[in-house]
């Protein structure tokens, strides 16, 4: 029979279970809520130790030396809370004994750069479709709760050998259109017009009534109302461009689109094939242990729990699992990414590859960082665009005569 003694461990042990039960539970719903949660504003955590001016006017950048920050390419800097931005080129110097480089600065597009004391460094080499020096013009597509702001972009009148054919450039998760600026350049080249859209909760877009990332089970309908607008302005082919979360909706709405027939292929940079995968390592990383991850994924799955999430209505994720789908898959796919992405795994991309070679083309870069593939190697994504572009049954010529008629 316990003892008095026995009892009262037996309730400390019992307390101190079930507030390890709790905090654990606590922190399975944290994980879920930030999953599917929108935010807009992230930490400033890159000290800028110095901004220099040269004789002819020119500003040069010093930067604490990391693997991102000593990486070859072409790069950004925002700062002061996101109202200031900066184009960044390559290194020019590297000071080991105060572990910096100094990096040209090609141009500030807003803020004042030289007054800034920290920043985010970003891929967005663009922050508006104005820095591209290419003509365009704002439209406005009817969605679900409203109309949405998209940039529309037409190829030169010269280039008619891909005409019928658009391209739709879908941004990623916590990002705004201008990240997708980096791919409109070759689709231009290509004869290609290019629709820059906006989806539910990015902040440019209306809303969703729950306000919540779907992880693309829902965000794929404005992208099919920009397939719509694509077709009724003449439209015959849709190449559909994601970009991380942008590439989840992308094949959300290969496959679900009442026009998915129109879509001729997809241009997919460091995509999310398979949420678990990547929710699973951004949590690994983060040091939250394997079951709290798994109960997070049931939070997100269960119609009971939606409460805790604010979600309208449960995450399928098997539906987005195209690892799981890869034999459902029926349109030519172009994936690149860089094989240290930390964000969403290039394990996964590679595993789509091997299950799919016969549609699935993966391009490796050396990228350190997520969606940075263009950034490291412009010359080699868009080469690798263009060649994938031209095996597509939709292209009538070669590159060759492609060079000829622009």
């Amino acid at each position: 029979m316990p003892t008095a003694t026995s009892r009262r461990a037996i309730r400390v042990g019992v307390l101190a279970a079930s507030g390890a039960l709790l905090a654990g539970v606590s922190g399975a719903a944290y994980f879920a809520r930030h999953v599917v949660v929108p935010n807009y504003s992230r930490r400033e955590g890159l000290d800028v130790r110095a901004v220099h001016t040269n004789g002819d006017g020119s500003l040069e950048i010093e930067l604490p030396a990391t693997e991102q920050t000593r990486a070859p390419g072409r790069y950004s800097l925002w700062f002061e809370q996101g109202t200031g931005h900066a184009c960044l080129g390559p290194v020019v110097v590297s000071h080991p004994d105060r572990n910096s480089v100094v990096r040209v600065v090609e141009r500030v597009d807003s803020g004042d750069l030289e007054q800034a004391k920290a920043g985010i460094w970003s891929g967005y080499v663009y922050s508006k479709p104005e820095q591209l020096e290419l003509p365009y013009r704002d439209v406005w597509i009817p969605v679900d709760n409203g109309v949405a702001p998209a940039w529309r972009f037409d190829p030169p009148a010269s280039v008619d050998d891909a005409s019928g054919v658009w391209a739709i450039h879908i941004h990623g998760m916590g990002g705004k259109r201008a990240g997708t600026l980096r791919g409109i350049p070759i689709a231009r080249r290509l004869g290609v017009t290019s629709l820059v859209v906006s989806f539910r909760n990015d902040g440019d877009a209306p809303p969703s009534y729950d306000g919540r990332y779907n992880l693309g089970q829902s965000e794929w309908r404005d992208v099919d109302a920009g397939i719509n607008y694509a077709i009724s302005n003449g439209a015959e082919r849709i190449v559909l461009f994601g970009w991380s979360l942008g590439a989840s909706i992308a094949l959300q709405a290969a496959a679900l689109s009442p026009s998915c027939s129109r879509v001729a292929g997809m241009v997919l940079d460091a995509p999310v094939f398979d949420w678990r995968t990547t929710l699973a390592s951004n949590a690994k990383a983060a040091g939250l242990p394997r079951p709290l991850v798994h109960v997070g994924f049931t939070i997100l799955r269960s119609k009971a729990l939606r409460w805790v999430t604010g979600l309208a209505e449960p995450i399928c994720l098997d539906s987005l699992d195209w690892l799981a789908r890869a034999i459902e898959l029926d349109k030519p796919i172009l994936v690149l990414h860089g094989e240290k992405d930390a964000t969403t795994p290039f394990e996964a991309s590679k595993k789509a590859a091997s299950l799919r070679p016969d549609l699935v083309r993966l391009v490796e870069f050396e990228a350190e960082g997520h969606s940075l593939e263009w950034n490291v190697d412009p010359e080699k994504w868009e080469r690798s665009v263009e060649e994938w572009f031209y095996g597509l049954p939709l292209a009538g010529s070669s590159p060759e005569q492609a060079g000829s008629q622009s």
